[in-house]
């Protein structure tokens, strides 16, 4: 753990963050968040907390907090497809060695809809890139 904490504190939403200005300044030594901003990461919006008026420096890093958090949450979703095709293999083996009858009963419909939905959209998505090229 470092002795300094970082100037400002994200606290994480689901569409961005209330963003606070970190003081330890203070008779108290207290540790005191003060927050500035709320921050849209979808739209790109930062709104000033009340009445406040960000400085550039607020601002610079509120920029610099969404530009790391969207390279974060697109790393996260390229990181659950990739779970998602390890659990299609697991699923695959499961249905290949382990499967009932019943529980393949109950899952069959679901996983060809599923799949069909799945090859459909990645088949028009391909054909799609192809003629741009």
């Amino acid at each position: 753990m470092t002795d300094a904490l970082p100037e400002y504190y994200f606290r994480v939403r689901e569409n961005g963050a209330a963003v606070f200005r970190v003081d330890t300044e203070n008779r108290q030594r207290r540790i005191e968040m003060d927050q500035i901003a709320v921050v849209n990461i979808r739209k790109g919006d930062i709104k000033p907390q009340g009445d406040r008026t960000l400085s550039p420096a607020d601002e610079t890093a509120i920029r610099d907090w969404i530009d790391a958090r969207q390279k974060l949450l697109a790393q996260r979703d390229l990181d659950d497809i990739f779970r998602s095709i390890d659990h299609l293999n697991l699923t695959t083996q499961w249905v290949q060695s382990k499967a009932t009858e019943t529980q393949l009963e109950a899952v069959t419909d679901h996983l060809l809809l599923a799949m069909h939905d799945l090859r459909s959209t990645l088949v028009r998505k391909k054909a799609d890139r192809l003629v741009k090229k």
